[in-house]
């Protein structure tokens, strides 16, 4: 039978879809400037908001949402066969259990690697009181969305006294300061930098700290994996749980956390997304005690609050409103040139992102990175907002930002003959042709995705990817999916078979 390393292969296979970005830009014209009496880098309110609360007065967070729907918490133990790709983390997290729960109930002797068709049996889910229903930060100070224009991360960096302002870092063979690694995570993931910075300050002081520790010099977020060394890399896998815990709590697909010694918490049913993902990232740190206070009022949230006053005074709720349908969008390769529907519903940025994404694969080898002749074609109209490092974004309502409407972005398109930013593309017109440029590729192929005011659009359900006509679905399954459209179905396969292809 075929071995399966368990511990990074399929982590480093799912993060062939993280690519990096570019900064964020500058306040437009039309937002009010910010006065005097205003920190450096803090969010300037638009008009017909409600001022910042009083600190004088009590720290309550919203009322709690209506509560949310979740699964019945397992009773019984199950049997698992092992799949292709299983890695066994993922395995225990699917079925909400300890890894730890796992290699005792198997007695696995080297629980770094697995067989295809093991036996695996799955423990009951044992669970603790419920986790707090305390509010910690509101969705739009989640995501990267409308209110991260108000915020000049460079600028609020600056203004602070702690290490940060001072730290420089090699990332894809350039050196680059910590504002502009957290600019360029807070982009990447679609996860609002405020948050991230208060995540950075809350695990390590690097906002108001000259000194820091020598190991939060190396572990930043202090989640000590050899292989995350260095802010880019913690603020990656920060930003990566941020949206896991958000992404799974709205779409039903978590019960609760795991804590760091191994307790599983099932969720306040009342909680919102945004706090959800704080949950969640702040569980894989803590132990459950300790847990449960960095998610009161005296652990991250008062951290955000001291440094960007109090979250919900700029909320935005919904992010994404009711009723909104997607725009029209085109297959994006030329008519005639047929194309393998390569990948179904995957992440759109990293493994803890909805599955926003959509994988085509032009004519040639399966395998490999050389550049294809066939051309990447806009699937719509909009405005060329960001393209480098194989990302092109494109801007459909063209006010220029990624932040706010609908935006599409193609993903592993070659630097050569590419579109340029401030380009006006319509549907149909080359963009690029494909390539692996950007992120880990092992061949040539387009990745595309949508957000929504920065939200990231899971490519099925109720706002599913429709392109000219073929609608995707999927079972649930990473990377499976099928496009169909008038009574045919094209399923997701990493081959060159016919059966498989698509074209305009």
């Amino acid at each position: 039978m075929r071995k399966l390393l368990v511990p990074l292969i399929l982590s480093l296979a799912i993060l062939a879809c993280n690519f990096p970005t570019t900064t964020v830009g500058e306040i437009p014209p039309s937002i009010p400037q910010v006065e005097d009496s205003t920190p450096i880098g803090a969010a300037v309110p638009p008009p017909n908001l409600p001022p910042t609360r009083d600190p004088n007065l009590p720290i309550l967070t919203p009322t709690p949402d209506a509560p949310h729907s979740q699964p019945t918490l397992r009773s019984d133990t199950i049997e698992y066969f092992v799949q292709p790709g299983d890695i066994l983390t993922a395995v225990a997290e699917r079925f909400g259990v300890t890894l730890e729960a796992v290699i005792a109930a198997n007695q696995l002797i080297d629980p770094n690697s697995l067989e295809v068709g093991q036996l695996l049996y799955i423990p009951p889910q044992n669970a603790t009181n419920l986790g707090p229903d305390f509010k910690i930060v509101p969705d739009s100070e989640m995501v990267n969305g409308p209110f991260a224009l108000f915020f000049d991360v460079a600028a609020f960096v600056d203004a602070q006294p702690g290490y940060l302002k001072q730290h420089r870092e090699e990332v894809d063979q350039e050196f680059v300061s910590g504002a502009d690694i957290v600019a360029r995570v807070a982009t990447e993931y679609s996860v609002n930098p405020k948050l991230l910075l208060a995540l950075l300050e809350y695990q390590s002081g690097w906002l108001s700290d000259p000194n820091p520790s020598t190991n939060s010099l190396i572990y930043p977020m202090n989640f000590p994996e050899t292989f995350r060394m260095g802010l880019f890399r913690q603020l990656s896998w920060a930003a990566d749980n941020l949206n896991k815990g958000y992404y799974d709590w709205k779409s039903g697909a978590v019960l609760g956390w795991n804590t760091s010694d191994g307790i599983f918490v099932p969720a306040s049913p009342t909680i919102n997304p945004g706090t959800a993902g704080v949950q969640h990232v702040l569980a894989l740190l803590y132990s459950q005690d300790a847990w449960r206070r960095s998610v009161s009022e005296h652990g991250l949230f008062a951290t955000y609050s001291a440094l960007f006053s109090y979250p919900f005074d700029l909320a935005v709720d919904p992010l994404v409103p009711a009723g909104i349908s997607q725009p029209t969008l085109e297959l994006p390769f030329e008519p005639g040139v047929p194309w393998v529907f390569s990948g179904g519903p995957h992440g759109g940025w990293g493994g803890g992102s909805a599955w926003a994404a959509l994988d085509f694969a032009p004519r040639g080898e399966m395998l490999g990175c050389n550049e294809s002749t066939d051309w990447v074609t806009a699937a719509t109209d909009g405005l060329v907002v960001r393209a480098e490092h194989g990302a092109v974004v494109q801007d459909l309502d063209g006010d220029g930002y990624e932040q706010t409407g609908w935006t599409v972005l193609y993903m592993h398109v070659s630097q050569n003959q590419r579109v340029q930013v401030g380009d006006f593309v319509r549907a149909g017109d080359r963009i690029g042709h494909p390539s692996c440029e950007g992120g880990i590729a092992s061949a040539s192929h387009l990745h595309i995705a949508r957000r929504y005011n920065g939200e990231w659009i899971p490519a099925s359900g109720p706002l599913a990817f429709l392109l000219g006509g073929w609608l995707s679905t999927s079972n649930g399954v990473l990377y499976d999916g099928v496009l169909q459209r008038d009574g045919q179905s094209v399923e997701a396969c990493e081959c060159r078979d016919p059966e498989h292809m698509l074209q305009r």
